[in-house]
This record gives C-alpha cells, structure tokens and sequence, in this order.
C-alpha cells in the first residue's frame, strides 16, 4: 500500500474513529454513573428498611404515631435518644450521598422520598425538641436543611393542649 492509501486511511480513523471512540466513552461513563447512583439509591433505601425494622422492634416507643408518647421509663427514653441518632445519621448520609443543589429531574425525585421522610418524622414534636442536639457535630449543610424541615413542620404542627 502506498504512503497516500496510509494516510487517507489515518484520516478517516481521525475523522470518524475518534469521535466515535469519545462517544462511546461518554455514554459508557454515564452509564456506568447511573449505574453507580442506583446503587446508592438502592443501599440507602435497604437502610432505611433496616432502620424501620429497628422502629419494629421497639414497638413499645410508639415511634410511628405522630405524637410522643409521654409516659416513657428511661430505659424507653434511652433507647428512643439512640434510635433517633440511627435515624439522624442515616439522613446525614443520604444527604451528603444523594443531595445536590443542581438535581437532574430522576435525582429530584428520588430526593423527593428522602425529604418525605425527613419531614415525616419532623412532625414528631419530640424529635424536633431533641434535633439540636442530634445534629450537634454533624455535616453543617445538612444540619442546617433538617433544621429548617424542623422549623416547617413545627409552624405546620398544631397547637399543643396545656
């Protein structure tokens, strides 16, 4: 083969080879980011199963009825303070792994369900009342965002009966 076929040939590789080469490493990247989001999704979610199970378990605490149960021994206030940290640390790390200010609209969503709950269970007045303590050294982004669910669900709350 001549020198001019080699180089017709090295251009056509330039041309349409090395594009095609560069697309086909942005769409396996993206992929392989997709991929590695859901799996987070995925771990997160399967924690918070593990973190219900737990809420099971003490079924005692009434953690899933929107108002505290007020006549709790300290063994039951303990081990309430302990399952509230479970649970602040699990949103702690949802939102250092899951939130960003600029979301595209599928990690807007899933988001959506981390707030869900987070707003859930700051409903809960003890849980709000105890919240500056429990975010007491966590992430400072995040314990502003679960302060301010706190502050909006408190101004939600209904007013309490003397």
């Amino acid at each position: 083969m001549s020198t001019e076929i080699w180089e017709l040939l090295s251009y056509i590789v330039t041309v349409v080879g090395l594009p095609m080469a560069l697309a086909f490493f942005i769409f396996e990247h993206r992929k392989e980011r997709a991929n590695e989001e859901e799996a987070i999704w995925q771990q997160l979610s399967d924690a918070y199963i593990d973190f219900l199970k737990v809420v099971i378990d003490n079924s005692d605490l009434q953690l899933r009825v929107k108002t505290a149960v007020t006549n709790l021994n300290a063994e039951q206030l303990e081990r309430k303070r302990v399952i509230f940290d479970m649970l602040i640390s699990l949103f702690e790390r949802a939102y250092l792994l899951a939130y960003e200010d600029d979301m595209n609209e599928k990690q807007r969503r899933l988001w959506h369900s981390w707030e869900d709950y987070m707003r859930e269970w700051c409903q809960r007045e003890d849980f709000r009342r105890i919240l500056p303590e429990l975010v007491c050294g966590e992430d400072p982004d995040f314990a502003a965002y679960i302060t301010r669910l706190a502050q909006s669900a408190d101004s939600d709350a209904p007013p309490s009966h003397p």
